[in-house]
């Protein structure tokens, strides 16, 4: 069943073509990625097939039968909303009757609970309220009565996504859909929409996600549209065989052009006829005899500044905010020379936080920060790049410096290191304020590596990048001769690069150093779950069938020491009161209105009560067991 049908799609923006004349088909069942370099249009391309952007030329057809979902890079929401508001406010009837009878249960103004329960009945649109709980459950969404206007970037792309997965669309268009989100909610999302049924186009640069999700590859090079059925895998092995056939029809065609070339050369000047048609087929052999612009090869291997015994040492650190939230807490560490390190931890748990305190924005609340005397930090930030729009590209390098020394004594210019960050000479001269969001980044992380440090910090440096880009840096930070610290929820990035990570804590501050790349780190995970899976069940024992409340109690005190027992029944109140807590802070954040200062504190402590009364109520659960 075709979905979507594109003919002869043409985009340009000012002097610039992105792509002229594609045309393809999507049916269904069909999980697309969309790749190619920063700049060449892909997000433009998702924009005119999700209808919010027009094509210079061309026509798109989408099947009337199918609903269509997008996820932008970026979403626009009503501040004063709330989550649960946000992710319901679908046009399709199951939504809105799941939506009147939320706000009925909640005692929201104008809303009927009879009504509501009728027309959920009628619907019968219970499975999709089960749904709704999961995917914000998964998502970490836990408060939906908090306003959308106090949530943080990550946050914000989390309801976004859950407001495009709850609207059950046939076929979904996601662009970047893992950029801010962390590894947990990469690995549930892949999970989630390798199993899902439905239709998909996206853009993404994360290769296990790619590798998981993806049965076909568009790639979009040079304005023109390549097509390859199959995974990342089966694409990598057909682009370099597309590409060997290319390069050996231009060396042809080359040849050919330079006979053409001499026999037009050779003809008297008073002929006017020339075989004009020859003289055509000239230019079209021309056309093809320049048509192989090869993407550069990147081989950055900088000397890098020299580096002392001392690197970093960090002893017994601790960092809490002003509203009391600890963030790291008694940390010590000792930085090596080349030591490359990732970190990952839940989003908010301090990894930013750290960056920030290593290289002196923030300082700890307790302990020390000592860096080496000739320790020069590079930081590149999660941010986006501020710019001086009327500024050229190439001006921008040349402030930082005007050469870099790639070996002892051999230096690369400005315009040259440019080049090899696919800014050709034409585009080292255009203003800044016609580059595409991936251009940025491309241009602020090469600003950093022209400082030539000897510590380079990047946080979250794949967000916006594209494959081939990052594919440079990869190879650029394996031969890189000093220290990589780096924030990153791209697993591939992680696995190919890290020889160690420090792990951060969801709420407790601690940072754990782990020997080893995330791949390995996850399968300790795992093997861990499954020990402690083991011994729960192994620990819980069955009641017999002529048990009596009286018999249960006397297993209560065979199977469960005295000590254990008396937890036991503290824990059955501590749970009550902490449920009361619950209630009443979200009472208080439901009345608040717009003090985002207030809500916030009420939502964070809604978090750590939550985190408390999950940890305490599966260790009640483990009691019971034993009953």
């Amino acid at each position: 069943m075709n979905y979507l049908s594109a003919e002869k799609l043409s985009k340009a923006y000012q002097h610039k073509v992105l792509f002229e004349e594609l045309s393809f088909g999507i049916e269904k069942g069909e999980k697309i990625a969309l790749i190619g370099t920063n700049g060449t249009g892909k997000s433009t391309l998702l924009k005119i097939i999700a209808g919010q952007e027009s094509a210079d030329a061309g026509e798109v057809q989408l099947n009337k039968s199918i609903k269509v979902g997008y996820l932008p890079q970026q979403s626009q929401f009503e501040g004063s909303q709330t989550i649960l508001e946000t992710v319901l406010a679908a046009d399709n009837a199951d939504m809105q009757a799941l939506k009147k009878y939320t706000f009925a249960l909640e005692g929201i103004e104008g809303y009927d609970l009879n009504e509501a329960l009728e027309e959920m009945e009628n619907r019968n649109a219970w499975d999709l309220e089960a749904k709704v709980k999961e995917i914000l459950g998964h998502l970490d969404l836990h408060q939906p009565s908090i306003k959308v206007g106090v949530l943080s970037g990550g946050q914000l792309k989390r309801v976004a996504l859950a407001k495009t997965l709850l609207g059950q669309p046939d076929f979904m268009i996601l662009d970047e859909p893992t950029n801010h989100l962390d590894l947990q909610h990469i690995e549930w999302l892949e999970n989630y929409l390798a199993q899902s049924k439905v239709t998909l186009l996206m853009v993404t640069h994360d290769k296990y996600f790619l590798e998981n999700v993806t049965n076909h590859i568009f790639e979009l090079e040079f304005g023109k549209l390549y097509k390859y059925k199959g995974s990342y895998t089966y694409f990598l092995e057909k682009k370099q065989e597309r590409e060997e056939r290319e390069q050996a029809e231009i060396g042809k065609a080359k040849n050919l052009l330079k006979k053409e070339m001499e026999w037009l050369r050779r003809q008297p000047k008073a002929r006017g006829t020339k075989a004009k048609y020859r003289v055509d087929a000239v230019e079209e052999i021309q056309k093809k005899a320049t048509s192989g612009q090869k993407e550069q090869d990147i081989e950055l291997q900088v000397q890098g500044r020299r580096q002392g015994k001392k690197v970093i040492e960090l002893e017994n650190i601790s960092f809490s905010y002003p509203d009391g939230k600890e963030m790291i807490q008694n940390f010590s560490y000792i930085f090596k020379r080349g030591e490359k390190l990732g970190i990952i931890g839940p989003n908010g748990s301090g990894k930013t936080t750290f960056l920030k305190l290593l290289t002196g924005e923030l300082q700890p609340t307790a302990g020390q920060i000592d860096k080496g005397i000739n320790t020069k930090i590079g930081y590149y930030k999660q941010q986006d790049p501020n710019f001086d729009e009327s500024k050229r590209v190439i001006d921008v390098i040349t402030e930082i410096a005007d050469q870099i020394e790639i070996s002892k004594g051999i230096f690369i210019s400005a315009s040259q290191m440019l080049e090899k960050f696919l800014f050709t000479p034409k585009q080292q001269y255009n203003l800044i304020k016609v580059l595409s969001g991936g251009e940025r980044r491309r241009l602020s992380l090469l600003q950093v590596l022209m400082g030539n440090p000897n510590f380079l910090i990047l946080d979250e440096p794949t967000n916006d990048l594209d494959l081939q880009t990052l594919g440079v840096l990869e190879e650029f930070l394996i031969d890189f001769p000093a220290s990589v610290l780096m924030v990153s929820h791209d697993r591939y990035f992680m696995d190919k690069l890290n020889d160690g990570l420090l792990v951060f804590s969801a709420d407790s501050g601690d940072v754990v150093h782990f020997p080893g790349n995330y791949t390995d780190y996850r399968e300790q995970k795992k093997e861990e779950e499954a020990e402690q899976s083991d011994q729960k069940k192994s620990s819980a024992k069955p009641v017999s069938k002529d048990s009596t409340s009286s018999k249960g109690s006397d297993n209560l005190s065979k199977n469960l020491s005295y000590k254990e027992k008396r937890e036991y029944e503290s824990l059955e109140n501590e749970i009550a009161v902490l449920e009361h807590e619950k209630e009443e802070l979200v009472s208080l954040l439901n009345k608040e209105g717009n003090n985002h200062e207030q809500l916030l504190e009420y939502s964070k402590q809604i978090e750590h009560i939550e985190a408390t009364l999950e940890q305490k109520t599966d260790r009640w659960l483990e009691l019971a067991d034993r009953m």
